[in-house]
């Protein structure tokens, strides 16, 4: 990926790096403390994202990055005043080099605005989002606040994107071998370059962790960083490619989105968010496994070890039925705990049981037609069980 200049969302995530250290050298001059070291430690995030894309794409910044980065620790690991502002000074000179030499290069293109939608992934976002903000709602009991909400969407929204991103940069090798729904995605059709994508990606996902620490709260930030850097690393770079219980595993990613809604709306991450967390967590593997079926060929092509290729039709139909069993278990616990009333315990148990038959229609006859209708089915089950439950507590 070395070689070609960097582009705007490099160039973006270096202004904001520069931007944000202005803000704390001002802040620290003029003796705001908490504020200073809050707008200090929001350097972090950006600074982060161009040193991994120094080094992954545009080695010429890496000094720059390099040196902003020991001055930025070297700053706060030494507080005497004089010392402290010459640093952050440094650091900023540093940053304003890589702005500087983000500019140079060869240029390359760097796709259409429809192609950086198809990056993020929006079909998938959504359903995230959904589960995201009705965990919120759970967690206020009510109406978290438009601010909140929208503060808190948004920034998730970035990390989803941010990570799916990724996910297209990592697995441009093998979508081309996954037939015609992947091979024409922007990073492995080549109308998106890949340093393009690590740009773009880690852009979000910066921006993301800055706009939810600083206008809803850290453990919020964090939990949507933990749920995009485990998506990333742990399931696309390592789970994958290496094991039939890839989407089992994996599917802790996915389950994030209710606990970063939750932490938006309390600040605190209990045991009523973890069962929403679970609920995702065992619906991921029938659900990704229906559409495993469908597509068994194409994972076989690209040697990803789903279980389908791995056990067969069978027992993959086997493994959905008793997954599907603990799942409609998982979903009472809301109203078990206390968390939810009657209203979601009726939706639960109605969906839950359109679910199980579905499940066992598909292990009785392993056709495309009923894996195709438990997998469009389990989509609209989890929105429904979420939505069921806002409505539960707003109705």
């Amino acid at each position: 990926m070395t070689g070609i200049a960097p582009g705007p969302w490099l160039r973006l995530t270096a202004l904001m790096a520069v931007a944000g250290t202005l803000l704390a050298v001002v802040s620290g001059a003029a003796g705001l403390g908490i504020a200073h070291r809050l707008l200090a430690a929001l350097v972090a995030p950006p600074l982060a994202a161009l040193l991994v894309t120094a080094w992954l794409a545009h080695r010429t910044l890496v000094p720059a990055v390099l040196a902003a980065s020991a001055f930025v620790a070297a700053a706060a690991a030494l507080p005497s005043r004089g010392t402290h502002a010459a640093l952050a000074a440094c650091a900023l000179a540093s940053l304003l080099v890589v702005c500087a030499q983000s500019l140079r290069g060869e240029s390359t293109p760097w796709g259409t605005w429809r192609d950086y939608i198809a990056l993020t992934k929006p079909r998938i976002m959504s359903l995230l989002l959904v589960t995201g903000f009705c965990g919120m709602i759970v967690g206020a009991r009510g109406w978290p606040g438009t601010t909140t909400a929208v503060a808190a969407m948004t920034g998730l929204a970035l990390a989803c994107g941010g990570a799916s991103a990724l996910n297209h940069l990592l697995d441009r090798d093998i979508d081309p071998l996954m037939g015609e729904r992947t091979k024409k995605r922007p990073v492995a059709s080549g109308r998106v370059a890949p340093s393009r994508a690590l740009e773009f990606g880690l852009a979000l996902s910066a921006f993301s962790f800055v706009l939810l620490a600083s206008t809803v709260n850290v453990l919020t930030a964090v939990l949507a960083l933990v749920g995009n850097l485990f998506y990333v690393i742990v399931y696309t770079r390592f789970l994958k490619r290496s094991t039939s219980q890839n989407i089992v595993i994996g599917g802790a990613a996915g389950a994030v989105p209710p606990l970063v809604g939750w932490a938006a709306a309390t600040g605190n991450v209990g045991v009523a968010a973890l069962i929403l967390f679970a609920i995702v967590f065992v619906w991921t593997p029938p659900h990704f496994w229906a559409l495993a079926l469908l597509i068994k060929d194409n994972y076989a092509a690209a040697n990803v070890p789903m279980l389908p290729v791995v056990k067969g039709d069978r027992e993959t139909a086997r493994q959905i039925v008793l997954y599907s069993i603990g799942l409609v278990a998982v979903t009472l616990l809301p109203w078990a705990w206390g968390t939810v009333g009657l209203l979601y315990l009726a939706s639960a148990l109605a969906l839950g049981a359109i679910f199980l038959w579905l499940a066992e229609q598909l292990r009785r006859d392993t056709t495309h037609r009923r894996a195709m209708v438990l997998f469009h089915y389990s989509l609209l089950y989890l929105a429904l069980i979420f939505v069921a439950m806002a409505l539960d507590l707003v109705v």
